[in-house]
This record gives structure tokens, sequence and C-alpha cells, in this order.
């Protein structure tokens, strides 16, 4: 393959430039030889679409070899908020029951409520004992994309304040209640929650500390995909930034429907204005490598009778050019 493959792979890149299609295409040149997983984190799913069949958060078997798994984050969230609810109740007098239920609520709107529950399910995938070779994220457009790669650090950094807190509030109370007469601080119910709290707290530390590392080590990369055009160029030159400023290492530009040379005037001119727009990416992002996709002549649509997805992802010697 003329792309870089790792055990996790990440597609991404602007709204509408083919991640699916190609994210798609690799996990079915890949599944020929290798176990693949196929995740798709976009809330705009389109995997169930391409394979026309009903995806789900729990894997779903489209071939021997291949998988696919479409997270709902409406899902996730609910997932996310139930099991923080049980934590809260288990902690808080039953008298404050039901402030938890508002807290939580209120909780399901706020900014940032999704992309967590996102995270907690993709650190989920990446952390657990798999039996495929190849873990493959078609993600969302590039900014959602770009705030959940700087999640686990933020998370993690989150999750120390809390703790660091949570120490000091402790001693705290533990002095207080040693000062108490007859008070014995063995199988005390307030030290005894207050463990359980920061065992809590420890385990989502070491569970967003380990997605940090799992993102930043050389079991991971990520494509970005683009289109020929100037404002996807600057898009991705910047989400580019993002990702390596946050650790992410970037196998390559993923450039999508190319327009093929010496087919007309108007292609021709067509052609002139992409090769402008790629001039400028590789003058941003020299050392980064730019693969190339062609513009196909049908649909690229479900796997299967279609010539033109057999070509996409043929490994043909008299076809270099389409295999990736």
């Amino acid at each position: 393959m003329l792309l870089e493959t790792a055990p996790i792979m990440f597609f991404g890149g602007k709204g509408g430039v083919g991640k699916t299609t190609l994210a798609t295409a690799t996990a079915l040149r890949l599944s020929r030889d290798h176990r693949v997983c196929l995740v798709s984190t976009d809330p705009a799913h389109n995997l169930g679409h391409i394979f026309g069949t009903a995806l789900g958060d729990a894997p779903v078997a489209l071939t021997p070899s291949l998988s696919a798994i479409e997270i709902d984050p409406a899902r996730a969230t609910e997932q996310h908020l139930a099991q923080v609810g049980s934590a809260m109740r288990r902690f808080m007098p039953e008298h404050l029951h039901g402030e938890v239920t508002k807290h939580l609520d209120l909780a399901r709107q706020s900014p940032g409520t999704q992309e967590a529950a996102l995270l907690e399910r993709i650190a989920a995938l990446v952390g657990e004992e798999s039996d495929v070779d190849f873990l493959i994220f078609d993600t969302a457009p590039s900014g959602h994309t770009s705030r959940l790669m700087a999640l686990p650090e933020i998370m993690a950094a989150y999750t120390d304040g809390l703790l660091s807190r949570r120490e000091k509030s402790d001693k705290f109370g533990s002095l207080v209640r040693g000062m108490s007469p007859g008070n014995s601080a063995n199988n005390d119910p307030v030290d005894r929650r207050n463990q359980e709290i920061r065992a809590t707290l420890f385990q989502r530390r070491e569970r967003f500390s380990q997605l940090r590392a799992a993102l930043t080590s050389p079991r991971t990369v990520f494509h970005i995909v683009l289109t020929a055009e100037r404002l996807p160029v600057l898009e991705s030159a910047e989400f580019h930034a993002d990702l390596t400023g946050n650790g992410v290492r970037v196998g390559s530009m993923l450039v999508n429907r190319r327009t093929p040379a010496n087919q007309g005037e108007f292609l021709a001119a067509r052609r002139a204005a992409e090769d402008e727009a790629l001039a400028l990416l590789r003058a941003k992002l020299p050392q980064t490598p730019v693969r190339e996709v062609p513009w196909l002549p049908e649909e690229v649509g479900t796997p299967g009778p279609s010539k033109s997805w057999r070509n996409f992802s043929s490994s043909s010697p008299n076809q270099p050019h389409q295999d990736f």
C-alpha cells in the first residue's frame, strides 16, 4: 500500500471531501490479509449506507475479516451520563439524589458533553483487548475531530486537579473528624466514600492517559483527506498544525477526486487550478507526503459488483496509481 499503515488509523478532514470513502477503501484493502474493525465517529453516519446494512455501537461482521461500528454520540452521551449519575448517587445522601438528576439534565445539553462521552467510547475501543489487527476510525469534520484529539490531555489535567483538591479536602475532613470526641477514623463511612471517589478519579485519569499515550505513539497514524482546492488546503494545513501540536503523527495528506490530466480543455483548466492548490499545500507542509486519489468516471458506492470500487482499492500492478 502507498499509505502508511499502523494498528490504529484515523481518517479526517473537511466535511464532504471523501473521508468515509477512503477509510472504507483502506479497510477493505487491509481486510484481504488482516482482521479489521472500521469505526465511524461522525454523527452523520454513512458506513451503513455504503454497506447497505444497519450498524450500531456493537461490531457488525461485514465480511469474515471486516467488522464495522457506528458510534452514536447521543447514545454514548446517555450511557456516559448514566454512569456518572450512578457514581454520584452512591457518593451523595439520598435527599440530594433529585439534585443529581437536575444537574445531569443540564449537563446533557452542555458544551463538551458529547465530546467527553465520545472520547470515553474511543478510549474503550483503543484500550480493550481486541482480536483485530487494524482499528480504523472514520472521523467527523476537522474542527470537531481537532477538539477531540486535544481532549485526552485536557481531561487528564482536569482530573489531576480534581484529585489534588479531593486530597486536600480529605485531609482537612479527617483532621476535623479526628478532633471530635469518640470519633474513630477506622471504618468511617465518609472516609470510605472519599476512597471510592479517589479510586473513580484515578481510574478515569488512567483511561485518558492510556488513550493519550496511544494517540501519540507509533501505533497510531492520522491521514488528512482533502480535495485540491484552496480552502480545503488552508483548512487542512491548520488541521495538520493542530494534530502535530497535540503529538499526533500525520501520515499523509490524501488528495481525493484529483482531476485527470490530458482530458480536454475544460478538465485541463480544472487540473491547472488544482495544481496551484497542491503547490500551496506542498509549500505549507513540505515534510508531509501528499497522496493523490484520481477522480473516477463512476460513483464509488457499495463494495462488491461496482467496477469503480474494485478499481479504487485494486492492488493490480497495472494500476499502481489507484492502490493506496
